[in-house]
């Protein structure tokens, strides 16, 4: 029987296994819990093998994070321009919810290691949430033009949506049931967007 060596795996295969491994790690243990030797042997490379592709355990958090949060925001705005209704904010959330659910790991790493390093929350604002509240601002203010939305300063509805989005974000541990059923995530959903849209005031007649 002839037996077939497998190529090693690329470069990028690589990175990528180290990125996947950080993440799962720093969401678990913590960036302070978790170790370069930690990564290595969770990614199956050498721990040297860490450093050709990172200078240190820092710009592996600050990759994984950014890469993280350019995902979340980018499917969240792809879903607001696909809506078929500019009200339609409820089916958004609540998609955007289930798919945190599937992507808790990175949900933990994005939003709370951020909380503990500057140079982190500071690329982040500047490189991914301030590029897409543009793109938010600019689909609020299109509604704004077409009568759909009360005039108003876009930027600052972009701001409330992304917040609100991240509400929804830590509602998984902190606002609803680690187990919450989907009927409850689609009450959160509508709740979120009923409030975004409507207010909470009752209007006078």
């Amino acid at each position: 029987m002839r037996i077939f060596n497998q190529s090693p795996p690329s470069e990028t295969e690589t990175k990528k296994r180290i990125l996947q491994a950080a993440q799962r790690l720093f969401a678990r243990s913590g960036y302070d819990g978790t170790t370069t030797r930690d990564l290595a042997a969770a990614a199956g490379v050498a721990e040297g093998t860490l450093f050709r592709h990172f200078d240190n355990k820092k710009a592996i958090l600050i990759e994984v994070a950014t890469e993280g949060w350019v995902e979340l925001l980018t499917d969240l705005l792809t879903e607001l321009s696909e809506m078929g209704s500019y009200k339609a904010v409820a089916q958004v959330m609540r998609r955007r919810m289930l798919n945190i659910r599937e992507n808790s790991d990175m949900m933990r790493v994005c939003f709370l290691e951020a909380q503990f390093h500057p140079d982190l929350r500071d690329r982040i604002q500047l490189e991914v949430i301030g590029k897409m509240s543009e793109v938010a601002e600019a689909f609020f203010e299109t509604a704004m033009e077409k009568g759909i939305y009360r005039q108003m300063n876009p930027k600052i509805v972009a701001q409330v949506f992304l917040g609100m989005f991240a509400v929804a974000g830590f509602s998984q541990n902190t606002i609803m049931e680690p187990n919450a059923s989907p009927q409850q995530m689609q009450e959160m959903a509508e709740g979120l967007a009923d409030i975004f849209l409507n207010g909470v005031l009752i209007k006078d007649e």
